[in-house]
């Protein structure tokens, strides 16, 4: 079977930027991306590549593509999945089968950058008009952490246009999530909805903000004043005057 994707990313290879993408990544033993390998291909080179190669890669190469050990080819899969899923506008039953056929294959989704590169624009995209059960589900059930900020992370979608009541929702079925990444997850996507909706944030957190976990509550307080930033840091009571 021709992979022009998979050809196109492997002459890419770059020896001499694998040791620094492994360590970005966290694929040393005991982190999250243990195991993970690296052809050191850097973001932007592998959206080029895709940019050049979605029109000629169907759902073998993709599954060819996220059935690879190797980190960047699995992104360059998921980003021509979401590349055919926009371009399919017109054709509902093409997008349903991009739909299920990334959730068919979350265990290879399996670092944040492929979850945060590929699930709003898609899934999140998908679902603006639909039921949100699946991302509840993904975030109280997912079997990885990466299924769970799947879950999480496909909200942005729903912000970008002003929908901001699941990304409050789902963040209270993680607020007590055991992993870090999760944390600094959810904090950016309640960051997020704070833009759009400063006080719906305030209200958010006033009911939760002494038991969150500290970096969730760092990331979404970001863009407060320094005051109201060093009382919610500070666990404080006491209302600002």
């Amino acid at each position: 079977m021709d992979n022009p994707l998979l050809d196109a990313m492997l002459r890419h290879a770059d020896p001499a930027q694998v040791p620094g993408l492994a360590r970005f990544f966290k694929s040393g033993p005991g982190q999250y991306g243990e195991g993970d390998k690296f052809l050191g291909i850097k973001v932007p080179v592998t959206r080029e590549v895709v940019k050049k190669c979605w029109k000629q890669t169907g759902f073998p190469q993709l599954e060819e593509c996220l059935a690879s050990e190797y980190h960047e080819v699995r992104l360059s899969g998921l980003l021509c999945l979401v590349e055919t899923f926009a371009h399919a506008r017109r054709d509902p039953a093409l997008q349903r089968h991009c739909v299920d056929f990334y959730l068919a294959h979350t265990d290879r989704i399996n670092n944040w950058d492929l979850v945060d590169l590929s699930c709003y624009p898609l899934l999140g995209v998908w679902l603006l008009d639909k039921d949100r059960t699946p991302l509840y589900e993904l975030a109280r059930n997912g079997k990885t952490l990466w299924e769970q900020r799947i879950g999480i992370v496909s909200t942005m979608t729903f912000i970008r246009h002003g929908q901001l009541d699941d990304t409050f929702a789902i963040a209270d079925i993680l607020l007590h999530h055991p992993h870090d990444l999760i944390h600094k997850a959810t904090g950016w996507l309640l960051r997020e909805a704070g833009k759009r909706d400063p006080r719906a944030l305030t209200d958010f957190l006033e009911l939760r903000y002494r038991t969150m976990p500290r970096t969730m509550l760092r990331y979404a307080i970001e863009r407060f004043p320094e005051a109201l930033r060093r009382r919610y840091l500070l666990r404080d009571d006491t209302p600002d005057r």
